[in-house]
């Protein structure tokens, strides 16, 4: 992998855990999630206006990766309703980059060498295991069942907007109509979650979220698909997971969360398993 997608793709990481830190530390997950929604319009409505529109090649991608954002969407909220956030996002980041894998290698025709498989291997192990540090969350079986369907989704999304975007000659403004969509689509689709009003109740309480979690988030996933057309969608994927040890971090130094020796444990084994990806 180039330096620079590396290093770009480690900020995007970074900027992932700032605002999922503002997500995790909000009350209500729905207008959380919203918040970040809705929140990406205005920034691609922006993108839009000053970068070249994407191909009409593109326009099935950036269909489908609007309705598979819902199903990811929804899939992360149900699993919230049955686990706590430490133990349903660590199953589902760390899950998605082993289904890129798989599907990339066996369908997509995608050569990455030996190394580079133990690296998204080692990443992965390292992300699962925080969900798995007391046996509580070994017994929780729906949490863990949709956190895995968040996963599979997320997958998806990425393998979806990682070809569109190579298919539209213009990334950024690819994701920008995407995002628009997908925060057209939302307010219906939480109407099915028993959560009207949501629009309302997004201003009412997440205002901050809304500008500075959503701007965040657009710039996050405008990198990674950036990314995506410059080197394999399976290692830019796994390296973007790599925002759990900043999240790590964020919580121990800014929300007081306790940083204990198997957290310290699987740090370490994420940081083992970049170098695999980008020095061997």
């Amino acid at each position: 992998m180039d330096l620079n997608v590396f290093i770009a793709v480690i900020f995007a990481a970074f900027l992932h855990a700032t605002w999922n830190g503002m997500v995790k530390s909000h009350e209500d997950k729905y207008v959380a999630v919203a918040s970040i929604v809705l929140g990406h319009v205005p920034a691609s409505l922006i993108i839009i206006y000053f970068m070249p529109l994407p191909t009409l090649e593109s326009l099935p991608y950036i269909i489908t990766s609007a309705f598979i954002h819902q199903g990811y969407q929804w899939f992360l909220l149900t699993a919230y309703r049955y686990g706590d956030y430490t133990k349903v996002y660590p199953i589902a980041r760390g899950s998605g980059p082993v289904i890129v894998t798989i599907v990339s290698l066996l369908f997509l025709g995608v050569i990455l060498s030996g190394y580079e498989l133990i690296g998204i291997l080692i990443v992965s192990i390292g992300i699962l295991s925080l969900s798995f540090q007391n046996s509580e969350a070994l017994r929780n079986k729906k949490a863990i069942f949709f956190a895995l369907l968040t996963g599979l989704f997320i997958g998806l999304y990425s393998m979806i907007d990682g070809y569109g975007a190579r298919v539209s000659m213009s990334p950024l403004s690819y994701i920008g109509f995407s995002f628009i969509l997908n925060a057209l689509m939302f307010p219906f689709f939480l109407k099915f979650m028993d959560q009207p009003n949501i629009t309302k109740r997004v201003f009412n309480k997440a205002k901050s979220l809304f500008i500075i979690g959503g701007t965040f988030s657009y710039i996050v996933y405008a990198i990674v698909v950036w990314g995506f057309t410059k080197a394999p969608i399976p290692l830019v994927s796994t390296l973007r997971e790599t925002s759990i040890i900043f999240a790590l971090l964020i919580g121990t130094f800014f929300l007081k969360e306790r940083f204990t020796i198997l957290k310290s444990i699987s740090i370490f084994t994420i940081f083992v398993g970049v170098i695999f990806l980008k020095f061997f």
